[in-house]
């Protein structure tokens, strides 16, 4: 199995990333204000608790008196059921946003995955695209509504326990404080090893993913050319290097934190041992001690845990780096903002605006070339009238699906131009083009759901009667009555229930339901047998009259009806006429049709 390498990141932490990120959680600000009230409030009572107790030692303790000890459990009480219900709605809320943020992340993903160019999907696999979907948008809602949360309670509880500390004695507070640019030093140490280590654990989950999409959607070839233990191998030694990766990030993290817990560990001894010292000298009371060792205690816990946040936040840089770099990819094919005010885009299209399309096509000095060092068309002339038909021929890899695909712009001209009705193609919206584009695949795609609502894909509004017409059009509706359900019949995920030339048929059907201007036929009839080829080869007749039609073939005799037979070669034309004309040259064509 090969891989599409990773693209590479910035190795250090990205706060205008993070930055970008939360902006998710800013949609829902009323959510997050509540949130963050509730945090807040759990911290300041954290922060009171201590005082509380050095006021119970100095007042009830020293002084051995009971005098506002109800005040004072009351007040505590008080304390206790505030930051109880504090917490309480501090986890709904984060719940809430965790879910809320994690389904816009998703949704716009998938808007931009319906956005981006076709070229997109030719050079990025399913696996890399549904690692970044489902399990790293998984991870940033996660990361924002609870991990960054988390750090702004541990960051306010430090402030206010520092705070605290330095109003009860400063001197104290500065010799415990002492370890601080030491935990400082270490964060910075272990950060770029750990987000580096974490980076690679991404990419090597994400080829995991990749793999067992190829190994379900591949398991008939595996099977048939008996390769299910060089498989088994090659995925064993991706999923070691998952496990050396995430060894060495667990090792990286449990270094991190016994680091981080023994200079932890010094300032509370550093407490004690001073502290100790002035209690005996009479400079500050046993309950100034207790309080500065519960600070102490507590202080250090919140910076372990912004450590382990901290660590989890490296983790989260990479998913983020990669959720944030589909979001920025580039259409490749974009209407200019001009076209886009006038004919609307894919989600406010501006149909009164659209100029009917009768299917003129025509290329003007056209060159393409999917990487720059090797030319597919150079100088590409072609007219083709409308409601013309024209079959393109030639070895494999000639050139003819470019020249379909740039007829649909799913690529553009590199060079040159191409005309509809006279004008440049890019002169309109995409959406206008393709609305009147057919296109028919050598490997349909069916959609999970019924044969009807495959059949209604392009037309929703459709009528039964409408979609049965369609049906019989292509010869379609014999097969699909037959079925149990009939037009109700589930397809199964990819339309695995049925067999490749039913699947056709219905493709078939869903395009003439969408009753487009220009047709394109990509070897639609290559991976069918015979019987099921003549239905499709009836249905052709039938729909493409009147209607401009590219027809990719190999199988020569289905072509012998179009109007122009294009031999597609070395960048361009190798010659064109009727299938008589091109048999009586003796030419390209000729050998073609003699091999068959």
């Amino acid at each position: 199995m090969s891989y599409i390498p990773e693209e590479e990141f910035n190795k250090k932490v990205d706060l205008r990333l993070w930055k970008r990120l939360l902006q998710y959680a800013l949609r829902w600000k009323k959510l997050l204000a509540g949130v963050v009230v509730c945090l807040f409030t759990v911290s300041f009572v954290d922060i009171l608790y201590p005082l509380l107790s050095k006021y119970a030692i100095d007042h009830f303790v020293e002084q051995r008196t009971t005098s506002g000890i109800l005040t004072y459990v009351l007040v505590t009480i008080g304390m206790i059921i505030l930051q109880s219900i504090c917490s309480t709605f501090f986890v709904m809320g984060a719940s809430d946003l965790e879910m809320r943020i994690s389904y816009d992340i998703r949704q716009d993903c998938f808007l931009k995955l319906q956005k981006l160019s076709f070229s997109y999907y030719d050079k990025t696999s399913v696996g890399y695209i549904m690692a970044r979907v489902i399990s790293d948008t998984g991870r940033l809602s996660e990361m924002i509504a609870w991990s960054i949360v988390d750090i702004l309670l541990s960051c306010t509880f430090i402030v206010g326990c520092v705070i605290a500390m330095f109003s009860l004695n400063a001197r104290l507070a500065a010799i415990t404080l002492a370890v601080l640019p030491l935990l400082a030093a270490a964060v910075v140490f272990f950060r770029t090893k750990i987000l580096r280590q974490y980076r690679v654990v991404r990419s090597i989950n994400s080829r995991i993913t990749g793999a067992y999409n190829e190994g379900i959607m591949g398991a008939m070839t595996t099977k048939t050319l008996v390769r299910e233990r060089q498989n088994f191998e090659d995925f064993q030694k991706l999923t070691l290097g998952m496990r050396r990766a995430s060894g060495k990030a667990a090792y990286l993290n449990a270094v991190f934190m016994p680091v981080v817990m023994f200079l932890s560990a010094i300032g509370t001894a550093l407490a004690l041992r001073i502290g100790g010292g002035e209690v005996l000298d009479g400079i500050i009371t046993f309950g100034t001690l207790s309080t500065f060792l519960s600070y102490t205690t507590q202080l250090f816990d919140p910076i372990q845990q912004l450590a382990q946040k901290f660590a989890e936040l490296q983790n989260a840089q990479a998913s983020a780096e990669r959720v944030i770099s589909l979001l920025d990819t580039k259409e490749e094919i974009t209407d200019s903002p001009e076209i886009i005010a006038e004919y609307g885009d894919s989600l406010h299209p501006k149909k009164e605006n659209w100029p009917p399309i009768k299917g003129d096509v025509r290329f003007e000095h056209v060159d393409f070339s999917y990487i720059p060092e090797e030319t597919v068309l150079h100088d590409f002339n072609l007219h083709v009238p409308a409601g013309k038909s024209v079959a393109l021929v030639g070895e494999t890899g000639a050139g003819k699906s470019t020249i379909v695909n740039l007829i649909c712009r799913f690529y553009e001209p590199t060079g040159g131009r191409i005309c509809i009705d006279g004008v440049d193609y890019r002169e309109r919206s995409q959406l206008w083009l393709q609305s009147s584009m057919g296109y028919v695949l050598q490997q349909p795609h069916l959609f999970s759901g019924t044969i009807r609502e495959n059949i209604a894909f392009g037309r929703k509004d459709a009528t039964d009667e409408e979609i049965r017409a369609a049906a019989r059009m292509v010869h379609a509706e014999e097969f699909i009555l037959a079925q149990k359900d009939g037009y109700d019949t589930q397809v199964g995920e990819g339309g695995i229930r049925l067999s490749t030339g039913q699947k056709q048929l219905i493709s078939f059907a869903r395009v003439i339901l969408a009753d487009p201007r220009i047709f394109v036929l990509d070897e639609a009839t290559s991976s069918i047998d015979t019987e099921t080829e003549q239905l499709i080869q009836q249905a052709i007749t039938t729909v493409l009259q009147n209607r401009t039609s590219f027809i990719v073939a190999h199988r020569l005799s289905t072509i012998r009806n179009s109007d122009m037979i294009l031999v597609i070669g070395k960048g361009g034309i190798l010659e064109q006429g009727t299938h008589e004309e091109l048999i009586a040259k003796h030419g390209a064509y000729y050998n073609l049709y003699a091999q068959q």
